[in-house]
């Protein structure tokens, strides 16, 4: 089973090293057979250098995107391009580069892919999570999209459904990918990860969540996301959803 990790980056020349030496110690400590891809969304710092010269054990592939685009387009360039050449049961996980999620989580969370999940979601509201450093407005705004999403969706085993930091099972999201074809990411901001989790879950995915211990008092520089317009684009995804409009 191989482990291929994606992280979408833009201005994290500072956060991008200490996350890499993480996964590369990871990558050792669990003998992992898995490889890494930077995605360069058009940073205007030295983000492409500094990943094109990290040195590792752990194969380094950079993916360069530009101009910026923004996450929508990185994650879509990614998962689209890590997807090729990797076995059904293999794994694609997605990862911030600004190291405040912990890539040794991801040993539980391909456990639970190897156990039967599709998905399996860094979840900041299962028993055991915590989050240090995040401002209110970014903790507000994730609560009540969870709250809304439970309400009105309700998939079995999710309670967040707005993080990032999620292992995909190659053949549930190759399949996702054919069914919507080029509409499979169409959200221009940070509401993709919403719009990648609901029309996953249309495939009738398997899904579960492991606690995050979220560490964005690690985080190098102000968040990228824009909270209002993140709001807006999940609140229409929501109804776009419920009305059906999502579907392939």
């Amino acid at each position: 089973m191989h482990i291929r990790i994606v992280l979408p980056a833009y201005n994290e020349e500072e956060s991008l090293p200490p996350l890499l030496e993480k996964i590369n110690e990871a990558y050792n400590l669990y003998k992992w057979d898995a490889s890494v891809f930077v995605v360069n969304d058009g940073s205007k710092d030295n983000t492409l250098e500094v990943a094109r010269n990290f040195k590792s054990d752990i194969p380094i592939h950079v993916i360069d995107v530009q101009p910026n685009s923004g996450l929508a387009k990185a994650i879509n360039t990614g998962l689209r391009t890590a997807i090729e050449g990797l076995k059904d049961s293999d794994i694609i996980v997605t990862l911030d580069a600004d190291d405040s999620q912990t890539p040794f989580l991801i040993q539980r969370m391909a456990q639970q892919v190897a156990e039967g999940s599709d998905l399996v979601i860094a979840s900041r509201y299962q028993p055991g999570a915590r989050i240090k450093g995040l401002k209110k407005s970014r903790t507000f705004f994730s609560w009540a999209a969870g709250w809304l999403f439970r309400i009105m969706v309700g998939f079995e085993g999710i309670k967040d459904y707005t993080c990032g930091f999620r292992a995909y099972r190659v053949n549930m999201l190759r399949k996702t990918i054919a069914a919507y074809g080029d509409n499979f990411i169409t959200q221009k901001g940070f509401g993709c990860m919403v719009e990648v989790l609901l029309k996953v879950a249309g495939q009738s995915a398997t899904m579960n969540e492991v606690p995050m211990i979220l560490r964005y008092d690690l985080k190098q520089g102000e968040s990228k996301m824009n909270v209002k317009s993140t709001m807006r684009q999940t609140l229409r995804l929501l109804l776009d959803y419920k009305m059906g409009r999502l579907n392939p």
